[in-house]
């Protein structure tokens, strides 16, 4: 199998938390699971169909690896440091997907 990624929705749904969450998540939570996870790669973005929602994608080699990230031990410590921080004012769900395809614009020169 190929790549996986982790993908972690939120939805923040008072706006006056909007703004304190992204700065938590980007200078703190992000940063602290892409180290923990041991991910290839981290994003994260919200939505533009409705401004509660916040997604972040963690990249993996495998989808086993995106597994094993969902269930192991680092998940449990940064769920708790979520929790601490948001408790009930913020819900989320997790999924892994299994990248069937993944294609990359082609850029051509012309002579």
């Amino acid at each position: 199998m190929g790549a996986g990624y982790l993908v972690v929705r939120a939805v923040v749904a008072d706006p006056a938390d909007r703004t304190p969450f992204d700065e938590w998540y980007r200078q703190e939570h992000l940063p602290d699971a892409l180290k923990a996870f041991d991910a290839r790669s981290a994003m994260r973005g919200w939505s533009t169909l409705d401004p509660a929602v916040h997604t972040a994608f963690y990249r993996f080699h495998t989808v086993e690896a995106a597994q094993a990230a969902a269930s192991g031990p680092a998940i449990k410590d940064l769920i708790a440091a979520f929790d601490r921080c948001w408790g009930t004012r913020v819900t989320r769900t997790r999924d892994i997907l299994a990248i069937a395809d993944e294609l990359e614009e082609q850029r051509h020169e012309r002579s």
